[in-house]
């Protein structure tokens, strides 16, 4: 898998705002699926299902412990979150300094003029 392809599974992934909330309850703790169903006004099978595309992407890990489920976030997964964010901002940043500083660059020129 190329890093764009990662970079499209993971923004995927958190493009639905039940699924950017399941992972902030789980960045800091490990939290069992009922849960997680708890905090929200939606079918456990749908929570469900958003844990599993979660787990499928590698932002959240599953761990057994007898009949339960228990859910965490994947520490590795969310730093390559922050590396593509902050490879979007930065290219952003690098476009908005460029067009202000064509746009001061115009501005002195029509001054001058």
């Amino acid at each position: 898998m190329t890093g764009d392809d990662r970079a499209t599974e993971l923004l995927r992934a958190l493009a639905e705002p039940r699924r950017r909330e399941i992972l902030r309850l789980v960045v800091e703790r490990e939290l069992p699926a009922g849960a997680i169903a708890q905090e929200f006004d939606v079918t456990r099978t749908a929570v469900s299902q958003h844990l599993t595309v979660l787990r499928d992407a590698g932002l959240i890990v599953e761990r057994r412990d007898g009949t339960k489920r228990l859910y965490r976030a994947e520490p590795r997964s969310m730093r390559e979150v922050r590396a593509v964010l902050d490879d979007i901002w930065g290219g952003a940043l690098a476009r908005a300094k460029k067009l202000v500083e064509e746009s001061g660059s115009s501005a002195t020129i029509e001054e001058a003029g």
